[in-house]
């Protein structure tokens, strides 16, 4: 990918107004990746405009799928897999995309075998697919890897245990896609319980699986080998609500923000509670304004903890709060990238080790030129540079791309000073 765009942002005043929350992006991808999983049309509403999104249909329409896609926030997708072939093609489009991994499971579950590049994605520490692997084979999966490519004979799978190594989220789902086309009951151990996992159970369930404790650690599949088709609604992103809500706090708004999946953000609100942010709720509308902040503790975890994906934007809310906060994610190693961002931006910043931040307010931030990072890194530097004074340019716009529609523009409503430029 050439990256040829920019966000110039005029920060350093309040922002106001409302804005929706769109659906999705880690929901959406199990989704579209079980669409494989039939012959018949799949349609999924409430699809976010993401990059990410378009490389998914884009490898299923390379392989043969026929994809119709109405635009807009809440966008329709009709997806019809029947002539499906991968035969290899596409296979630089499934390496650059972490997302990609779903048709693993995807194409297990169809075709019982699969012959795919290991995925690519964000670099935010080391995120191997041993966990995905190895549950295959715990279903009687046999596995080869020649260099970057994985080869995955199902032939001799069957329903059965599998016992995850940790809580990963794709791993489940992954585990989920092939369960549900074995005929018999499937128990899944250490599953993980996102919102997004419990979306593609249910959808699973509307194409003939059954599956019984979506949103806990232990899931149990009776799989068939017919799937039918469906129609489904993809969830509100979670992230997406978080990163507004903390954007509203740490620049002094008055924002309301609409299709909040509260049930999902407990923990998330409790945190704000403690921090002082001054927020209420009614329904799935949520309202921010301008409080006095205090400093916290922040530890991310798996669902029904504070998601990995919110501590970046924490991060910079920590800078406008007063006293020492301390921020620790435990599950990636190099998620910190965009504190070295913020310190050049004037954040008082200590990184302790590959897990642990402190981070000391308040502090004024002032602009500056900087890279995305990642899809989250990035847009929390949005966040960043609308809360620093002066000019902040953040490049490789396109990356942001990847996992928020039409950012600028919304912001834009809210009163924001920013442009993006090609």
């Amino acid at each position: 990918m050439r990256f040829m765009s920019k966000f110039v942002i005029q920060g350093g005043k309040p922002l106001a107004g409302e804005v929706e929350v769109y659906g999705s992006k880690n929901a959406v991808l199990p989704l579209i990746a079980a669409s494989l999983l039939t012959t018949e049309p799949f349609t999924i509403s409430n699809v976010p405009d993401i990059s990410d999104v378009s490389t998914m249909l884009a490898i299923l329409s390379g392989w043969g799928a026929k994809v119709k896609r109405e635009d807009g926030q809440r966008g329709t997708l009709v997806i019809e897999t029947q002539s499906v072939k991968t035969d290899g093609a596409q296979d630089e489009a499934v390496g650059k995309l972490r997302g990609s991994i779903l048709f693993l499971g995807a194409l297990l579950g169809r075709e019982r075998n699969v012959s795919l590049p290991r995925p690519g994605g964000d670099v935010i520490g080391a995120r191997p697919i041993d966990v995905h692997l190895v549950g295959f084979r715990q279903l009687g999966a046999e596995i080869n890897e020649e260099g970057d490519q994985v080869l995955i004979s199902g032939q001799a799978m069957q329903a059965g245990e599998v016992t995850l190594s940790e809580f990963s989220v794709t791993a489940t789902e992954n585990m989920l896609l092939v369960a549900a086309t074995l005929p018999g009951k499937t128990t899944i151990y250490t599953a993980a319980a996102e919102p997004h996992v419990v979306a593609l159970a249910g959808a699973l369930t509307r194409m003939g699986a059954s599956i019984t404790g979506a949103g806990t650690h232990t899931l149990v599949v009776e799989g068939s080998t017919k799937l039918a088709g469906a129609t489904v609604e993809n969830i509100s992103d979670m992230l997406e609500a978080g990163f507004f809500i903390l954007l509203a706090a740490a620049t002094k708004s008055d924002m309301n923000i609409r299709q909040v999946p509260t049930q999902d953000l407990r923990l998330f609100f409790k945190k704000l509670t403690q921090i002082g942010v001054a927020y209420s709720v009614d329904h799935d509308t949520v309202t921010v304004r301008p409080a006095p902040l205090r400093a916290f503790r922040l530890q991310v975890l798996p669902h029904p903890g504070i998601a990995t994906d919110l501590q970046a934007p924490f991060a910079v809310l920590a800078t406008q709060t007063q006293g020492s906060s301390l921020i620790h994610d435990p599950l990636y190693e190099s998620r910190f990238k965009h504190i070295d961002e913020l310190a050049k931006m004037g954040a008082d910043a200590v990184v302790c080790d590959p897990h642990r931040v402190i981070i000391n307010g308040p502090t004024p931030l002032a602009g500056r030129e900087i890279p995305s990072l990642d899809i989250r890194s990035g847009a929390t530097l949005v966040m960043a540079g609308l809360t620093a004074r002066g000019q902040t340019t953040i490049r490789e716009a396109e990356i942001v791309d990847r996992g928020y529609a039409r950012l600028t523009e919304r912001l834009q409503a809210l009163g924001a000073d920013i442009q993006r430029i090609e």
